[in-house]
């Protein structure tokens, strides 16, 4: 009786919603390799002899095929959760593969450049048919609470590059001096995982009493308090890496910990379990039957209509429901909320992607050292994170507790972001810090927020196709600030200042973001008629006093915080 008890305890978990939910954090924990791109790239400019500009086309690639999904959410449409996780292993293990037997120089001397990025963009695919099929999976599982979920979830990806990292160390050692295992591992290790779930991440219908709503959000507050724990020992470790210089028995033990933390989670899923097989017997469960929540209920019956002409059935087609109905595919495209939502996430998250992307540059031209630098990175990491799991959190709570809903907690937090743009603009001493923290956190909570809206506003019925279509802005507004608006400023400003302050040739172009910003920002007239430094922004040479005084700030030095502007301003009267 006792062993018959057993099975049927090991069986309810194996096939419950839990277990399901736990699949999907450890395949989000290992599906964000596009984030550690730059850890082996060097190693791909080296090997095939790529210039700088060739390897800018390889890492575009990796973003093309890391963010559009919207293919792969159609084939969720028509297919179980389990097909979309297989072609998305198929397409990791291949395209990683690919790349890391190029790079080692097993397929042919040189590779040519439009095949690496054909490799690349085919693995960084994958993660979006990971991301549609388990993390939308669990957002229909768990519809109450979608927020949390898409904050637990999306938390998990931003921890996935340093894991990547730990693991790494532990299994091929060397110091990260030889980065060529790392593509060999981000092309098995997630496949791996993928396909040990295939059976389980799948479509669970389950009743939700007032009880198991409650001990529901005990049981994400304990996921939390796990991937907490996780991030706080990463950034530590990270930050011991960095001063010392590790054997390869302590990166094992680095990794070792790293294991226990995901395995952690297991011990919540026996216990949620072990609840639910207390107070019901099992019974089968349906698969592959869609989740239904206030957002996805059947629309009433509807009363048999008269043939329609076909601009009759166009305007049909596109007229949205009523609110609390699923939309098509076609009326959300088409919709004014869908057009506001795009908005807000193109030029609300696409600047803070801008800053992030060039917060290291912007650091050096302000002359913070690069140990400083790589700690400005490190905090946009925790802090990204941070802004998930916390915005996931907060906003179900603020709309359950208090009624405040989900956009109005976004704007607040695009508000936010102009504090930390308005830190890195004008450039006070140390405020770069506060600047990576705001951003990072910011940039963290808006995304999955907006996400969730999207499945509120537009209902679960579709939500595959549609969060891939969230996803799609973040991109775009990143190439329309980042590279038409941003990139287009740098290049008049280093056009202005490279030949005239640094002589010319390659060197004149080394031109930094932070001089851009300062030549913009400090009190500088444009149109001077060519007096100075040109006809607006500062010269290189004050940029060299604002460089020096700024790292004087830095470094302390009782008042010499502001003389630096003073003597800018006395250069400039000269």
């Amino acid at each position: 009786m006792a062993g018959a008890a057993a099975a049927a305890f090991a069986a309810q978990v194996l096939r419950g919603r839990w277990f399901m939910a736990y699949g999907s954090f450890l395949i989000m924990s290992a599906a964000g390799a596009t984030y550690i791109f730059a850890i082996y790239s060097k190693d791909i400019k080296s090997t095939l002899g790529y210039t700088q500009e060739q390897l800018n086309t390889v890492g575009f690639f990796k973003d093309v095929g890391a963010n559009i999904g919207i293919h792969a959410g159609l084939i969720a449409e028509v297919t179980p959760p389990w097909f979309v996780l297989a072609i998305g292993a198929a397409m990791n293990l291949g395209g990683y593969l690919m790349l890391y037997l190029s790079v080692t120089g097993r397929v042919g001397a040189r590779t040519p450049l439009w095949l690496v990025c054909l490799y690349i963009a085919v693995g960084a695919n994958s993660q979006a048919f990971a991301n549609t099929g388990a993390l939308v999976t669990c957002v229909k599982n768990f519809p109450e609470s979608r927020g949390v979920m898409l904050g637990l979830l999306k938390g998990f990806v931003g921890l996935s590059g340093a894991i990547f990292t730990q693991l790494y160390l532990s299994f091929y050692g060397g110091g990260g001096s030889n980065t060529k295992p790392l593509i060999l591992l981000v092309g098995w290790l997630p496949a791996a995982i993928s396909v040990a779930f295939l059976g389980t991440i799948r479509i669970i219908r389950a009743p939700r009493s007032p009880t198991a709503a409650r001990r529901e959000y005990r049981a994400f507050c304990g996921f939390l308090y796990v991937s907490l724990a996780l991030a706080a020992y990463l950034l530590v470790v990270i930050v011991l890496q960095k001063r010392f210089k590790f054997t390869r028995a302590e990166y094992a033990v680095s990794a070792a910990v790293v294991f226990a933390a995901l395995l952690a989670p297991f011990a919540i899923v026996l216990r949620e379990e072990a609840a639910l097989f207390r107070k019901t017997p099992p019974k089968e469960e349906a698969d592959d039957v869609p989740a239904l929540s206030a957002a996805t209920k059947p629309s009433p019956a509807a009363a048999e209509t008269p043939p329609a002409t076909a601009m009759e059935r166009v305007v049909r087609a596109l007229r949205p429901p009523p609110r609390g109905e699923d939309y098509t595919i076609l009326q959300a495209l088409v919709s004014v909320d869908m057009v506001l939502l795009f908005t807000a996430t193109v030029f609300g998250v696409g600047g803070t992607l801008t800053a992030i992307d060039n917060m290291g540059q912007i650091g050096e031209s302000l002359g913070y050292p690069q140990r400083s630098i790589a700690t400005l990175v490190s905090l946009i990491s925790i802090w990204n994170y941070l802004g998930r799991v916390s915005a996931g959190f907060a906003s179900d709570a603020l709309l359950s507790r208090y009624g405040i809903s989900r956009p109005v907690v976004v704007t607040g937090v695009l508000l936010l972001t102009v504090a930390g743009h308005l830190l890195v603009a004008f450039g006070v001493p140390g405020s770069l810090y506060a600047a990576s923290v705001l951003i990072g956190f910011c940039f963290g909570a808006a995304y999955p927020m907006i996400l969730a809206i999207i499945s509120e506003v537009f209902g679960l019925k579709y939500y595959s196709t549609l969060y891939n279509v969230g996803n799609v802005a973040c991109p775009v507004g990143s190439y329309i600030l980042n590279v038409r608006v941003a990139g287009r400023m740098y290049d008049r400003e280093a056009r202005r200042q490279g030949a005239r302050g640094r002589g010319g040739g390659e060197e004149g172009a080394d031109v930094h973001w932070g001089e851009v910003l300062q030549g913009f920002l400090l009190d500088r007239r444009r149109g001077d008629g060519g007096r100075g430094g040109g006809d607006g922004g500062a010269r290189v040479a004050d940029q060299e006093v604002l460089r020096r005084g700024h790292l004087r700030a830095l470094q302390g030095g009782g008042g010499c915080r502001w003389r630096w502007r003073w003597q800018w301003h006395r250069r400039r009267r000269r």
